[in-house]
C-alpha cells in the first residue's frame, strides 16, 4: 500500500485522435485539458477536433466554449448538430499559421 504523502497522481496520457470524450475528467481540470489537447492536436496537424462535453444544464459545454473562444489555436467553433449540444466541432489554425 503507497503512503498517501509520497504518492502522486499520473498525468493521464491521452490519444491524440480527433475526438476528445471529456466525462473521464474532473470539471475543475477540464480548462487545462481542453488548452493541453488544443496545442497537441494542433502539433498533430489535425484542422478539426470534436469535443464531447455533454448536454446536462451545459454548465461544462460553457466552460469549453469559453476556453475556445480566447484559443489562438482555434479558428472557429461550433455545435455538433447531431449531438445535439452535447459536443463542439473546433476549426484549428494550420500548425504554425496562427
Amino acid at each position: 500500500m503507497a503512503d498517501a504523502e509520497t504518492s502522486q497522481e499520473l498525468p493521464h496520457q491521452v490519444p491524440i485522435e480527433g475526438t476528445l470524450d471529456l466525462h473521464m475528467f474532473a470539471p475543475g481540470d477540464i480548462r487545462s485539458v481542453v488548452r493541453e489537447y488544443l496545442k497537441e492536436a494542433q502539433a498533430a496537424g489535425f484542422v478539426e477536433i470534436r469535443l464531447i462535453h455533454g448536454r446536462g444544464i451545459g454548465v461544462q459545454r460553457g466552460i469549453v466554449q469559453a476556453e475556445l473562444d480566447r484559443h489562438p489555436s482555434v479558428r472557429s467553433f461550433h455545435d455538433a448538430p447531431e449531438s445535439h449540444l452535447g459536443a463542439t466541432v473546433v476549426i484549428l489554425h494550420p500548425s504554425g499559421t496562427e
